[in-house]
């Protein structure tokens, strides 16, 4: 018998490099799961958890102890699923998983061309995914058991991700 109780919500973190495809897992996981999907750049912006913002890659600073504090009350009920593109940060007792979405580079460099990146930040994050450093981040700063990697390329990878996050809850709902 389980002795979680029975209306009882896991947080999930799905992270990595910017445009691997996080958002439109979370978008899916979070309409077919019924969880609040707490997109962590989206929450900075709106609260104005913004330190500075860094010129040489045009992109704002995190002021990740106002996120932390802003994020707390809420990663405490549960039923969280937390998209953000580094997770070394939050704390590791928030998670029941951490899902690492991955793309291959040609792909991922479209997608960032495409959203104008400037080529220092363009060429930071294609390292960034060729070097693997947030499934690195992930397995060195969770449990090993509770980080997974995720592709992101496709519309297939995409549903294949869906229905791996979706297998894990189920098997969570019955621990």
């Amino acid at each position: 018998m389980s002795d979680q109780n029975a209306d009882a919500k896991p947080n999930i973190l799905i992270t990595g490099t910017p445009g691997a495809g996080k958002s439109y897992l979370c978008e899916r996981l979070a309409e077919q799961l019924k969880f609040d999907w707490l997109d962590c750049s989206k929450i900075a912006k709106e609260n104005d958890y913004i330190e500075e913002h860094d010129e040489e890659y045009d992109c704002p600073i995190l002021d990740e102890e106002r996120l932390m504090d802003h994020l707390e009350p809420l990663m405490q009920k549960g039923g969280n699923i937390v998209e953000y593109h580094g997770c070394d940060f939050f704390p590791e007792r928030w998670f029941q998983a951490v899902f690492v979405v991955t793309c291959p580079n040609k792909t991922l460099y479209d997608r960032l061309k495409e959203r104008n990146y400037n080529e220092k930040k363009l060429s930071s994050n294609i390292e960034c995914e060729i070097f693997g450093t947030i499934l690195e981040e992930a397995r060195d700063s969770y449990k090993a058991d509770i980080v997974h990697e995720l592709c992101g390329e496709t519309a297939a990878d995409a549903d294949k991700s869906l229905k791996t996050v979706k297998q894990w809850y189920r098997m969570w709902k019955r621990k």
